[in-house]
């Protein structure tokens, strides 16, 4: 089968930090850098540092300062609560706490449940949205279900509206799009079915909401929760957006200043949200530059972001496809409107040795591993891993272009050069490259010194 694939003028979207950067080749001379990596964690928008460059000369202490620049950052702080909050779409009672990520949001809403409340959660989401649930269960906070997904979408629906017929749930945890796949559930289906039960919903946005426009009042949902450095804001912030009650009387999730009316060796009172859920010195940086990226895809016009990642994925699937002994991943036969992410095997290869010569031989970055998704890798059949390709508003149908040629040629020829595992993941048995701002070091080294992990991650 042909394997030629004619590079579709899919421009950027948006300039990003970096998109110029030229990579060293184990080879020999340097490429520039192909980030297909974006569902991991995606490069700052050039709109987003030319922000926090104008914000960082205004930087003070949040909140409690009497001094103008204190009163500066603050108002820009809670500025930015606001814009991220309207860009979910959140209800006008609705509550923004800003937070690290994804993870540190799911947390928070998991310690906030009412004490026994029942969590209902498919076996297809990231780690992020499935062990709070557990944890929370095994500390006798209320149970967790763990429902398997079904082969498509109508089936995997009908057996969510059963367990919630069978038994009262307080909570329905849901992803808006896989983070191995891409796929999801049609949200308002997933919310009519929930609150017909009585229950409520918490959306995982952190792979929907910088890719998909997303409304928590057009929706339906009742919270949803995403990070900063998936959304083209990388200063660790994220969110949490979503109904105030839970949230006002929950347990504080970070103990601090700022979180309190009175404190006294006896007992301590709480503010409501969002400060009871954000004690401590805020970042202020993080949370300009998140509200500068959703400024920044705010603008877009209406279809532009979607239509952008149709054009690519389509692109990503056609081409890979193409290649033999490559399978694509797939939860639902059935699914529809995928985001940009693209999770795949080559029949043979490890999926570390893979990515490690994308890397090394062509200066494109993809992920390996189990994705934190080990459930949904096992129900796909591949336990010990895949590879996934992902884009972004700065990915380009020439990068797409060039990730579907080298998986070709590994196909075809195999690697260049030898590779071996090193403390846990594949690097070239012979790699003199230099790290940038490392000067003497190579990439071996580095990979030693770091202890890098392997792909169970």
């Amino acid at each position: 089968m042909s394997t030629t694939l004619a590079c579709r003028p899919v421009p950027a979207l948006l300039p990003a930090v970096g998109a110029d950067t030229r990579v060293p080749l184990v080879t020999g001379g340097t490429a520039q850098y192909a980030n297909l990596d974006v569902a991991a964690s995606a490069p700052a928008l050039a709109a987003v540092a030319a922000r926090v460059a104008e914000a960082l000369p205004l930087y003070a202490s949040v909140h409690r300062g009497a001094g103008h620049l204190s009163q500066v950052s603050t108002a820009l702080y809670e500025s930015a609560r606001d814009t991220v909050a309207a860009f979910v779409g959140a209800r006008p009672d609705d509550v923004c706490v800003l937070t690290r990520n994804t993870t540190d949001g799911l947390g928070l809403l998991a310690g906030c449940l009412p004490a026994g409340g029942a969590v209902l959660v498919l076996d297809c989401e990231h780690h992020a949205d499935l062990l709070p649930w557990q944890q929370r269960e095994r500390s006798g906070g209320g149970a967790c279900t763990v429902l398997p997904t079904r082969p498509t979408v109508a089936d995997t629906l009908r057996a969510l509206g059963e367990a919630l017929a069978a038994r009262c749930y307080a909570l329905v945890a849901v992803t808006g799009a896989s983070n191995v796949t891409g796929e999801s559930l049609p949200l308002a289906d997933v919310v009519a079915l929930a609150h017909a039960a009585g229950a409520r919903v918490v959306v995982d946005g952190a792979q929907s909401v910088p890719h998909r426009r997303f409304s928590l009042a057009d929706s339906g949902a009742d919270w949803v929760a995403f990070s900063g450095h998936k959304a083209y804001a990388p200063f660790g912030v994220g969110a949490l957006v979503g109904r105030r009650d839970w949230l006002d009387t929950g347990r504080p999730h970070l103990a601090g200043g700022g979180a309190v009316t009175e404190v006294t060796v006896e007992s301590t009172g709480w503010v409501a949200a969002p400060h009871r859920h954000e004690g401590g010195s805020p970042n202020v940086l993080g949370a300009v530059a998140l509200a500068a990226a959703c400024d920044a895809l705010a603008a877009l016009a209406p279809g532009e972001l979607e239509e952008h990642e149709r054009a690519l994925r389509e692109q990503l699937v056609e081409g890979l496809d193409a290649v033999d002994g490559v399978r694509l991943l797939r939860i639902w036969s059935d699914s529809v409107e995928p985001t940009g992410v693209v999770g795949f095997t080559v029949a043979g290869a490890d999926p570390g040795l893979v990515a490690a010569y994308l890397s090394a031989e062509h200066g494109i970055g993809v992920r390996d591993g189990r994705f934190c998704a080990h459930p949904l890798l096992a129900r796909l059949g591949v336990p010990e891993g895949a590879l996934r390709a992902s884009v972004g508003v700065g990915t380009t149908g020439d990068d797409v272009a060039r990730l579907v040629a080298a998986v070709a040629r590994f196909v075809a020829d195999g690697p260049a050069v030898d590779y071996a595992v090193v403390e846990g993941r594949w690097q070239p048995v012979s790699d003199p490259r230099p790290v940038a701002g490392l000067a003497g070091a190579d990439l071996t080294a580095v990979a030693r010194g770091a202890g890098c992990g392997g792909p169970a991650a």
